[in-house]
């Protein structure tokens, strides 16, 4: 009985340290918020550092995207503040600093020297991914990569005696089985041993290398990701379920029958060229005030070639305005995702269509995602509601006894902060669970 007692003290201990991670990244750093909608969030990741800058000796110069201290400052006393480096298309140099034994020290004293001139609480590495899958898969093929898979954890583990015990190590790794190829029943333990939490990128489940509809982020797909993982040995007090504060769509297939009543496994169009760049047949629609009010008006001409809700401006004359914001007229600028509002569209007016998706969408119950199928723009929408967050705290987060959250990232949500707040709602309910069991004791 003193045993089980003791469990649960422990399990109780567990829970009320539970980690509240959020991601800030650069591109969205406008319309961050202050203490007031931050409250519990107690580890914050600034995104990102170039993985090359660590390479050489000097190493390269990292300066923040804001001042460390405004970032603090959003944040309760006592928040982590990391570093996350690396992202999505950014792999040489994780590829040139996990080489060798000499590679490896070198890369981890930089990254040590780093984090201490700035005053971050530590690091997360964000390779994507180790042994291949990642942008460059077509470039640089997986089988050249294969040394990678032995070298990472050797990696990890110099990091993390290069920044001492009184900082932290996290790495954010993907939430698609295929993607997993370095996190295997062999490597797995190696890894999780040398870092001190882990991120793990439970959405995205669907991108544009897949040939058929299905939800990016849904529960039973997030269940499955974390199910991934627990089976090759990452403690699960160590796992922070990650959160997508955006939508994704994909243009349907035009011969694909997609229904509301069916719209998991419908033919989508090809979202690669040849050499595995972006078709421009999907995209994401972020959370934010600016993707979902209706623009200004009237809007001014851009005075330096940027548009679009992001940044307020029009393109001048005939030139489109791309979903990443920047004027000019050639295809990548003037299809799928361009901001007819802001500029000359040929393509899918995306802003219109989810506006629509947000009114009409539909939630698959038994998987536990929300989506749309849009007729009129020939778009499949799916994306994460404060709903289907509260159930990923009850079945995923509570039943798999996790060590925390994340999410992806702050600025996305600053329409009405609501994805922001359910996930406040979810740890201090997850934490409530805690009190009682410590206080059983």
């Amino acid at each position: 009985m003193r045993l089980l007692k003791v469990h649960i003290w422990l399990l109780g201990v567990q829970l009320a340290s539970a980690r509240f991670c959020m991601y800030l990244d650069q591109w969205h750093s406008t319309t961050l918020p202050g203490k007031e909608k931050t409250v519990g969030i107690d580890c914050a990741i600034m995104a990102f550092a170039n993985s090359s800058l660590f390479v050489e000796s000097p190493a390269g110069e990292y300066t923040p995207f804001a001042p460390i201290s405004e970032i603090r400052g959003r944040f309760t006393n006592g928040t982590k503040l990391l570093i996350a480096i690396g992202g999505w298309g950014d792999t040489k140099g994780f590829s040139e600093g996990v080489k060798d034994d000499v590679s490896r020290k070198k890369y981890a004293k930089n990254v040590a020297d780093m984090v201490n001139k700035h005053g971050f609480d530590g690091v997360d590495i964000d390779w994507e991914y180790p042994g291949g899958n990642g942008q460059d898969y077509k470039e640089t093929p997986n089988s050249e990569k294969a040394s990678e898979v032995d070298n990472f954890p050797l990696l990890l583990k110099e990091i993390k005696s290069a920044i001492g015990t009184g900082k932290q190590l996290s790495i954010a790794v993907p939430g698609r089985k295929s993607d997993m190829i370095a996190y295997t029943p062999e490597k797995g333990p190696g890894i999780w041993e040398a870092v001190d939490f882990v991120n793990i990128m439970s959405y995205d489940l669907i991108n544009r290398r897949d040939n058929a509809t299905a939800h990016h982020t849904s529960v039973k797909g997030c269940l499955d990701t974390i199910r991934n993982y627990l089976d090759i040995k990452l403690p699960p007090e160590k796992i922070n379920l990650g959160f997508a504060l955006y939508a994704k769509y994909f243009t349907l297939d035009p011969k694909a029958n997609c229904t509301s009543e069916k719209p998991v496994g419908c033919s989508i169009a090809r979202g690669e060229l040849e050499n595995g760049a972006d078709a421009g047949t999907s995209g994401a629609v972020t959370f934010e005030t600016s993707q979902l009010s209706p623009p200004p008006v009237p809007i001014g001409v851009s005075p330096n070639a940027t548009c679009g809700s992001l940044n307020g401006f029009r393109c001048k004359d005939d030139l489109c305005c791309s979903s990443a914001g920047f004027c000019g007229e050639l295809p990548e600028y003037c299809t799928s995702g361009c901001q007819p509002q802001y500029g000359k569209c040929d393509g899918v007016d995306t802003g219109s269509s989810f506006r629509r998706a947000r009114t009409n969408g539909l939630t698959d119950m038994e998987q536990g995602g929300r989506y749309y199928v849009d007729h009129e723009a020939k778009l499949f929408w799916t994306w994460e509601t404060t709903d289907l967050i509260a159930r990923k705290f009850e079945e995923i987060v509570r039943e798999k006894k996790l060590g925390g959250v994340m999410a992806w990232g702050l600025g996305h949500d600053s329409y009405d902060w609501s994805h922001v707040g359910a996930m406040q709602k979810g740890m201090e309910g997850y934490k409530a669970v805690a009190d009682k069991k410590t206080s059983c004791w």
